[in-house]
């Protein structure tokens, strides 16, 4: 039978039995982690060695599914060969340059995304916070450049419920005290309307000075809200 449990985030990793004790392995590699690793984090008492498409398996050989897929980042599976083969390919021939170079490899991963989205321009990232980042950068900018908003002035609409990391612009536009509390003071320009209230929205944006409005379609933070679908 399988049992599941939630994490700090709420996300579950639902295991095949309802064993909660550690073996001395485990015991061992948790203590280390605690004893010099920052407690930003309050994971399950599972330790993880490896995984292959849903599955993973712990330091003992015990199989557990992984319902939570790093928080979908990994929703291709565990260990996807193709993916661990074009990766393996990559490092051999060639790892970081930096933008200081170009490479034969960003220019047509960028004609191949904005293709397939229909978008003008992308600008790669390696997370989530930091595309979120950026875009209220360019946001901004584009109020001052091209908007004509006074400098420093410019607001930018986020979703009450809203999760797109721990950064403290990220934090700034959180409602969840758990993720801002302690933190301040936060970057000012945020404004916070309820989530799929267009009414609310619309009187949000019809400021002068907004420069964009920040949403997820789908909100996973707070627990899978979906937007309703206005036809």
């Amino acid at each position: 039978s399988s049992s599941s449990s939630s994490s700090s985030s709420g996300m579950p990793l639902a295991h095949r039995d309802d064993s909660s004790s550690s073996s001395s392995e485990s015991a061992r590699l948790m203590h280390i982690e605690h004893k010099h690793g920052a407690h930003n984090y309050a994971p399950m008492p599972v330790v993880l060695t490896k995984g292959r498409k849903c599955e993973v398996w712990d330091v003992e050989g015990k199989r557990y599914l992984d319902f939570l897929s790093a928080y979908s980042a990994v929703n291709q599976g565990h260990s996807h060969p193709r993916i661990a083969a074009a990766a393996i390919k990559q490092m051999e021939q060639l790892s970081l340059t930096s933008r200081a170079f170009h490479n034969d490899k960003l220019g047509p991963y960028e004609k191949y995304i904005t293709n397939l989205l229909g978008y003008d321009k992308v600008l790669p990232m390696n997370s989530g916070v930091e595309a979120s980042e950026t875009a209220v950068k360019l946001a901004r900018r584009w109020a001052y450049d091209v908007k004509g908003v006074p400098n420093d002035m410019a607001r930018v609409v986020f979703a009450e419920g809203n999760f797109w990391g721990r950064s403290i612009a990220a934090i700034s536009s959180s409602t969840d005290p758990e993720s801002y509390g302690g933190y301040g003071p936060h970057v000012p320009g945020f404004d916070i309307v309820p989530f799929d209230n267009l009414d609310a929205l619309e009187e949000a944006v019809s400021d002068p000075n907004c420069a964009a409005f920040h949403v997820e379609p789908i909100q996973g933070e707070a627990g899978g809200a979906v937007a309703l679908d206005r036809g």
